[in-house]
């Protein structure tokens, strides 16, 4: 493998290789402009209810909570609120994605954010081997089992969806 072929390691994959997790890295065409999680599950040949995406949403300065959810789910608000312990949520601007978590559209991973933030992944998780999350840039994702994925997020489960 030359130089040009070795996957830059990011954020959430150094944090999983710490942990001696087992898990693979999957790679996809971006060039489409194409990163929606549908899209993402497609391109890389993956059961649509084993990708998930990663939502962040705040609660007011400084309160900013991380949901792990499946591509074709939509995140319930109110149950996001109660599993924060919060009154009400609201997603996050775009434009604040990137000074919040320190990753860009389509390349946020539940792992290795610039700061830790309590983090929940829908209660569906539990019925799968491995899921797929985004490996903290855009056209890589990893694919892990759900267990490692809460150890390396910090994450606990919840129900998250509609």
């Amino acid at each position: 493998m030359g130089k040009k072929d070795k996957i830059q390691k990011t954020n959430a994959v150094r944090i999983l290789d710490r942990q001696k997790a087992d898990y693979e890295l999957i790679e996809y065409d971006t060039d489409d402009g194409q990163l929606d999680g549908v899209s993402v599950a497609e391109k890389t040949g993956q059961a649509e209810e084993t990708v998930y995406k990663t939502l962040v949403a705040t609660a007011g300065t400084g309160k900013y909570f991380v949901f792990v959810i499946p591509v074709a789910e939509e995140l319930d608000l109110k149950k996001a609120a109660k599993a924060a312990g919060e009154k009400k949520i609201e997603m996050l601007h775009l434009r604040d994605l990137t000074d919040v978590t320190g990753y860009v559209r389509g390349g946020c991973s539940p792992v290795g954010m610039k700061k830790a933030f309590p983090t929940f992944i829908d209660e569906s998780a539990q019925t799968l081997n491995r899921i797929i999350v985004s490996a903290g840039k855009r056209g890589l994702q990893m694919k892990l089992a759900p267990d490692a994925l809460l150890l390396a997020a910090d994450a606990v489960i919840v129900p998250l969806t509609k």
